[in-house]
């Protein structure tokens, strides 16, 4: 796990080594362990490591006869497409996996990258081919950002590094920004920056040093056509083999490895797979608050650590902690995200740091194996409609009215959810009803001036919305729904992850996003996945009596609760006003100042509007104004005054 970054010239020119250094140094947090660049005339390359395998020999950037990278993430498999090519006759000088693959495309080419099992983002430079190639993992655990322009195109592991390229224009996309306060994330690749994009999951592009046109292609996509004759028993099975093999594989590590356990089954299930494995007690790491029960899921951990004899770590944050840390953490972010959970991750994170250097989640879940409430509240709707219309939008009945019930339970929790749902249509196309069950900006829009209500076009993001979530191979809606969640919303919560634990020096790995374990569940007969409408149904059959009951039968699924609405009517009530009713607040033009100080006062449990917002004053006041975090990482100078290529002199050559 690292940070990379990288200024490439395709016109030649040459690459300043202050500004690559600049880079660089926006992404240390990234690697405490190391750095390195290196630099030939219009490529430049830089690394941060945080050392996790081949603790001795796997500096970067590495290079192998013509071929230079800078890798971050793990390859777990690493070992196995060694030991493949060894017997192909290849020779190997360190033991890292940085090697693996700079021998694993020397060997195969491009399609080297289809049999990488792990977390990735890279770049490598072919110096006689004459290109780059840059490579993103299946479904975008570790980030990669561009910025191109004539002649030169930057990446980088964190958006802050591209803007401190004195070259690059600071300010923010509007429609970005519209994307954020409608979903609290953007659609596609497109970022909150103005000329930002990210490298798509399951992507390679090649950039040609000489200025010809750069390609991006897709090396892997989710295929959901079904397996009719995938019975339960032997889905469970194959699911349960690959679960085991996935963990075994992801405490391949030389430094010491713990688990997030949060005490829902998905960590849990982590935790009861990995711990076993292990020679010594596994760390674990949970979060609380002390605000009330509702906000304090620790007894559920605390029950799978003591079946598995770990050390739970239970850290409890304080709405001191909060005020303390958030403008840090928006900065760390580089874009505002969707929900206050990110705060508790952070600061579990940072205990978790100093215990271990890497750490086992069970990110992926809901996405994989379809464990939303909102996805038994959609099916909810459309087996009410299939039984008094006596229709069905799916051409079979995966779910019926009589085969739901037992399973409703699980929304106990969800009633302003379904208030909401169906104050506002019913029995629509099954694309605009899922629109308006991941659509946060209900009751927002009175919180925006009305300029800005005004700005946009709402049918736009619907249709964008509509060419990911009708997709041509997914006929089921339980297929459409992940599908759509794992293009989209996965991300969001991926970028979480990474940001949380690299601002920490933490790795963290996510065994349910294996992709052999995406393509199984992708092909399993809807039916399979999702009967009953009980969330999760093929998971929680592999789960068997792994977990205790208390853990695997409980209805209070939380998701990392935080008290927001209590502190911003007590003490911190002042922290919020002074942010969010600031004078450059007001300025941005975005809000309306009266409907923002009633909702300091009246913020719902649980609501989502508060938390928007002060990401959204956060991240200006962080990327945009003069006094924020930004600007001592950028240029002293215009960036008509580059340094000249001398003071790429102290820096190793990349070839």
């Amino acid at each position: 796990m690292c940070g990379i970054a990288g200024i490439v010239h395709t016109d030649g020119a040459p690459v300043p080594a202050a500004v690559l250094r600049r880079m660089s140094r926006a992404l240390a947090h990234r690697g405490p362990d190391g750095e390195g660049e290196c630099i030939s005339g219009g490529i430049g390359l830089a690394h941060r490591r945080l050392a996790i395998i081949d603790l001795d020999t796997g500096a970067q950037p590495m290079q192998h006869g013509p071929l230079t990278i800078v890798f971050n993430g793990e390859i777990y498999n690493y070992l196995e497409l060694r030991d493949e090519l060894v017997r192909r006759g290849r020779r190997f000088r360190t033991r890292s996996d940085t090697e693996v693959i700079l021998q694993l495309v020397e060997e195969f080419g491009d399609d080297a990258v289809r049999r990488l099992n792990g977390m990735f983002a890279f770049a490598l430079v072919d110096h006689r081919r004459r290109r780059l190639l840059l490579a993103r993992d299946h479904f975008g655990i570790k980030p990669l950002y561009l910025h191109e322009s004539p002649g030169r195109i930057l990446f980088a592991s964190e958006i802050k590094a591209l803007l401190a390229h004195p070259g690059v224009e600071v300010r923010p996309d509007i429609e970005g920004v519209r994307d954020y306060l409608t979903f609290q994330y953007v659609q596609g690749q497109d970022t909150m920056f103005a000329g930002i994009r990210a490298l798509p999951p399951g992507s390679l592009r090649v950039v040609p040093l000489d200025g010809g046109p750069a390609r991006t292609r897709r090396y892997w996509e989710l295929d959901f056509r079904v397996d009719p004759g995938l019975v339960e028993a032997r889905a469970v099975e194959q699911l349960d083999a690959l679960l085991q093999d996935a963990v075994r594989l992801q405490l391949r590590s030389d430094v010491p490895v713990g688990a997030y356990l949060s005490g829902g089954t998905d960590s849990s299930l982590i935790t009861a797979l990995a711990a076993p494995l292990l020679a010594a007690p596994m760390d674990t790491f949970t979060g609380r608050f002390d605000e009330g029960p509702e906000f304090d899921e620790s007894a559920h951990a605390r029950a799978v650590a003591e079946r598995y004899g770990t050390r739970l770590h239970v850290i409890t944050p304080t709405e001191a902690d909060f005020i303390e840390a958030m403008p840090r953490l928006v900065y760390h972010m580089d874009e505002p995200v969707a929900g206050p959970g990110l705060f508790p991750q952070y600061m579990v994170s940072g205990h978790a740091a100093r215990h271990v250097k890497v750490v086992l989640g069970g990110q992926g879940g809901d996405e994989i194996f379809g464990g939303y409430a909102r996805y038994l509240v959609a099916y909810l709707e459309q087996a009410l409609k299939g039984a008094i219309f006596e229709t069905n939008d799916e051409g079979e009945h995966i779910v019926s009215l009589g085969s739901i019930v037992p399973n409703l339970p699980a929304l106990q929790q969800y009633g302003p959810m379904l208030q909401a749902f169906w104050r506002e249509g019913l029995f629509g196309p099954m694309d605009a009803r899922y629109f308006r069950l991941v659509d946060r900006s209900a009751g927002a829009h009175q919180l925006l001036s009305a300029e800005f209500r005004g700005g946009g076009c709402a049918q736009t993001r619907f249709e964008r919305f509509q060419a990911v979530f009708n997709h041509p191979q997914t006929l089921s809606y339980v297929n459409k729904m992940t599908h759509y969640d794992l293009l989209t919303h996965l991300p969001a919560l991926l970028q979480v992850e990474d940001r949380v634990t690299m601002a920490h020096g933490l790795e963290s790995r996510v065994p349910l996003l294996d992709p052999r374990i995406a393509e199984l569940v992708a092909g399993m007969p809807p039916a399979l996945k999702f009967r009953g409408g009980e969330l999760k149904h093929v998971l929680r059959r592999v789960i068997g009596n792994r977990l205790p009951a208390s853990v695997l039968q409980r209805k209070d699924k939380m998701g990392f609760p935080v008290p927001l609405h209590l502190w911003a009517r007590g003490r911190s009530r002042d922290f919020f006003a002074d942010l969010l009713l600031s004078r450059r607040a007001r300025e941005r033009g975005i809000t309306d100042p009266a409907e923002v100080e009633r909702l300091i006062g009246s913020e719902s449990a649980f609501g989502r509007g508060l938390w928007g917002l002060l990401n959204l004053e956060l991240w200006h006041r962080s990327f945009f104004d003069a006094d924020g975090a930004l600007p001592g990482l950028r240029a002293d100078h215009p960036s008509d005054h580059l340094p000249t290529a001398s003071s790429a002199e102290t820096i190793a050559p990349c070839h």
